[in-house]
């Protein structure tokens, strides 16, 4: 995108038919795609790329589930890169733009490109034999199945455990051992945590993909209690094809069957069967059957089915896979994140996991997350990657904005640029209907864990979002003083 010369993109209105747009360093032009339409988001990347028909062209892609408008579709490129959870391709399904393709020849300069290099090949030096950077190269994110099953964090059977039964058989090793895994990096990464996976064995045979991602493997194999990796990696591609959101999808799924073992739905649908979860992530994407529903979200599908006290969300976003009964500062960050129960925007379960507070401790937690927001809020304004947060302490990322831009880049101005981001959003939030009882976990969330009793009381929740607010400098409502930002 940044080789077109532009800093951002934004699309306006709709158009009538569907189309791809080529964005270029010499201009834009609109395609019809009324072919692509309906095609699955590999096949789309391929044609649109080939259309293009320039060497070092890049992709943006929808798939049916965001031509349907489903609420948590996806933006995929590079076919396993997913622009995920909060629907983003639904908002481009909704303007018929099955697909953005951009390529050109602008370079960005830096300030001082002396330092900006002399910064690279330091954090190489510094970095590149970490025992973090060689796991994540070795097991990807699938090492947190074990991790979280050892601290009780990793929920299964719809959020009722926070551990699964054989979880041996969904974890890094069992990926490695039982199938063909190779490293895989994005352009210049030394650290490599992508798992480009090829299955050996079983009914899917052949089957290539990158990952699957932690998140994934928590949400088809905890949530639904899928017992096989191979089988995890097929729900992925599907998820992928179709253009979906693993996360939700395998929360939705893990939700219908519970829906189903009450009685409130009719559906054949059940714990470990994959291919009625296969079928139903086929439903959800054409909006067939009590996939129009589904398609609607969590809390639309809770409240058409009257199971409002077991779905489990914020803000109408399912978790990731760290349960907040064990995790209590992931608790506070999907309470009080932005855009609903995302645990991006601190990834707080690094510090709560890795010893450097205690899981469930109450006070003083709301000033180390407080912290961890800011630095990868900043994070977020360069579009820098999560698994450098160990790497780029507030001086380092000082260093580098620094040499990139000539601008003053202290530990103190970063962390006003990003208080004032988040504050911005709250507004932001607020003028668009968010109230104070909006930051807060669904009740489900609040009875204990069934197999280790672990809990967190709405107590305890109410007493980290009350200093989250005093730290950011929001009333006891949440809501920023006039003069905090600009207005709206």
């Amino acid at each position: 995108m940044s080789r077109a010369g532009y800093d951002a993109f934004i699309v306006v209105g709709a158009s009538d038919a569907p189309v791809w747009v080529e964005i270029t360093d010499h201009g834009v032009t609109f395609h019809d795609a009324k072919d692509l339409w309906g095609k699955d988001t590999y096949a789309t990347q391929d044609e649109v790329l080939k259309r293009a028909g320039v060497k070092d062209a890049a992709a943006l892609v929808i798939g049916p589930a965001g031509e349907n408008l489903v609420r948590y579709a996806v933006i995929e490129n590079d076919y396993w890169r997913s622009l995920g959870r909060t629907g983003v391709g639904a908002v481009m399904g909704s303007k018929k733009l099955k697909g953005l393709v951009f390529h050109g020849s602008k370079r960005r300069e830096a300030a001082h490109p002396d330092r900006l290099e002399k910064f690279a090949k330091e954090t190489f030096a510094r970095a590149k034999d970490l025992p973090g950077t060689q796991a994540y190269r070795k097991l990807g994110t699938p090492m947190l199945v074990a991790i979280n099953n050892v601290v009780g964090g990793f929920p299964s059977k719809y959020w009722h455990l926070g551990t699964f039964d054989g979880w041996e058989g969904i974890s890094a090793d069992a990926l490695l051992a039982r199938c063909s895994v190779k490293p895989h990096a994005c352009l210049r990464c030394f650290v490599g945590c992508g798992n480009l996976t090829e299955l050996k064995q079983g009914r899917h045979k052949g089957l290539k993909l990158e990952g699957p991602e932690y998140e994934t493997i928590y949400a088809f194999g905890g949530l639904c209690m899928v017992h096989d990796i191979e089988e995890i990696v097929y729900l992925n591609d599907i998820c992928d094809r179709l253009g979906m959101d693993t996360i939700t999808g395998g929360n939705l799924c893990a939700f219908t069957i519970e829906a189903a073992r009450r009685g409130r739905i009719s559906s054949p649908i059940d714990y470990g069967d994959v291919d009625a979860v296969a079928d139903l992530l086929e439903k959800i994407a054409r909006r067939k059957g009590i996939g129009a529903v589904l398609a609607e979200g969590i809390r639309f599908a809770a409240k058409e089915w009257g199971l409002e006290d077991l779905a489990v969300h914020v803000k109408g976003m399912e978790p990731a896979g760290y349960d907040p009964r064990v995790l209590k500062g992931m608790g506070l960050g999907y309470a009080v994140s932005d855009r609903g129960a995302c645990h991006l925007r601190a990834t707080f379960y690094k510090p709560e996991i890795s010893g450097m507070i205690k899981p469930d401790q109450i006070e003083g937690k709301a000033e180390m997350f407080v912290d961890f927001e800011d630095r990868l809020t900043v994070f977020d304004t360069l579009v820098l990657c999560r698994f450098y947060r160990d790497l780029y302490t507030w001086e380092r990322l000082g260093e580098m904005i620094h040499a990139l831009t000539g601008l003053p880049a202290g530990k103190q101005d970063l962390r006003a640029v990003a208080a004032s981001v988040s504050t911005l959003i709250r507004r932001f939030n607020i003028r668009e209907g968010l109230v104070r009882n909006d930051d807060r976990l669904s009740p489900a969330l609040h009875r204990a864990l069934e197999d280790s009793g672990k809990n967190i009381t709405e107590d305890e929740l109410a007493y980290m979002v009350r200093e989250y607010y005093r730290l950011r400098g929001w009333d006891d409502q949440g809501i920023p003083p006039a003069d905090a930002s600009r207005p709206l």
